[in-house]
């Protein structure tokens, strides 16, 4: 007879609203286990409730500000224990700022882009790392939630830009790390997907030309679909970077 098939385990940060709901939408569909987390247990632990509901599927809440070394630890113990493996993370936990001078954006600020956007991708990547290099089988697949900002800043868009280009370069580390221990790792920079954070696009933002004008979106299943492409793919085959945009967004040279 044959074995059952086993459900392979996604975390996805950021999981309960927007991009990160979307994905982890996509992933019970395709018969993952899907943890979720975030900053706010309430919003995750309803995601979570009305995704199972949605996919018949199994999702779980667990709340975890990324930018934190103990909390990240705390959810790695907690997948370990309760699931005993790992086979993808994705990174889309993040945060920006409204566009501001860069010389009136304050330390604080600054710090909390960091903490959010690269800092929390590190510490769960390399939680992530420890467990895929543990485990049996071994490896694993992470996936970066990048930005058309990775390599094409907006106007006064500092913390944000910077981080995002650096997700570059830990995609890249992460890559090359891991490649000896059947760890893929690869990017999606995202330009204009329709979320509440992108909502005020429809009314018009900044351009580098200094106007103000509207900006078109694209639904955001469609980055879904293409995690699911990338989580699909067998781990000695990786897509390092993909991006998805609407076609008629500014992009080469913001205008």
């Amino acid at each position: 007879m044959a074995e059952a098939s086993v459900s392979k385990i996604a975390l996805v940060t950021g999981g309960g609203t927007g991009i990160g709901r979307a994905i982890a939408l996509a992933l019970l569909k395709n018969a993952y286990t899907v943890v979720i987390s975030g900053r706010r247990l309430d919003v995750l632990q309803r995601a979570a409730n009305e995704l199972s509901a949605e996919t018949g599927g199994m999702a779980h809440a667990f709340a975890a500000d990324v930018g934190d070394p103990q909390a990240v630890s705390a959810l790695f113990s907690t997948i370990r224990r309760d699931f005993g493996r790992l086979d993808l993370l994705v990174n889309n936990a993040g945060m920006g700022l409204p566009a501001v001078p860069m010389e009136d954006i304050t330390v604080e600020q600054w710090n909390a882009i960091v903490s959010a956007n690269l800092t929390g991708a590190f510490l769960c990547t390399q939680q992530a790392m420890k467990l895929m290099k543990a485990q049996t089988p071994r490896g694993g697949r992470i996936i970066n939630n990048g930005s058309i900002s990775a390599s094409t800043p907006r106007p006064m868009s500092a913390p944000y830009t910077a981080t995002k280009h650096a997700i570059a370069g830990l995609t890249k580390s992460t890559a090359l790390d891991g490649r000896l221990f059947d760890i893929a790792c690869g990017q999606i920079d995202i330009g204009n997907a329709s979320t509440d954070m992108t909502a005020k696009m429809s009314g018009g933002v900044l351009q580098a030309n200094g106007e103000i004008a509207p900006e078109p979106t694209f639904p955001a299943n469609l980055v879904a679909d293409a995690v699911i492409y990338m989580a699909g793919l067998p781990l000695d085959a990786n897509v390092l970077t993909m991006t998805v945009m609407a076609t008629q967004m500014p992009y080469v040279g913001r205008g």
